[in-house]
């Protein structure tokens, strides 16, 4: 499937990237997350500590275990804080 990947805050400064398109055959989002750490270093230092990342699917909020059937675009971001 092809997915529209976004990059938020300080994964797209590690990563280079505020977005790509990106060809997949992964069934979650862990799954993903595997498959981008896994093409080069600077994948794998942004994933390096996913309590750290947040994602969304299609501009809702989920989680690592969620599905990506159907999934049109995942956005990857830091925690966000209130004020």
């Amino acid at each position: 499937m092809t997915l529209t990947v976004l990059y938020f805050a300080w994964l797209r400064e590690r990563i280079g990237l505020p977005r790509e398109t990106v060809e997949t055959s992964a069934a979650t989002v862990a799954g993903l997350v595997a498959e981008l750490s896994a093409r080069e270093d600077r994948y794998a230092l942004a994933f390096s500590d996913l309590k750290a990342v947040r994602v969304a699917l299609d501009q809702d909020l989920s989680d690592f275990d969620a599905p990506l059937d159907g999934v049109r675009e995942v956005a990857f971001f830091p925690p966000m804080t209130g004020g």
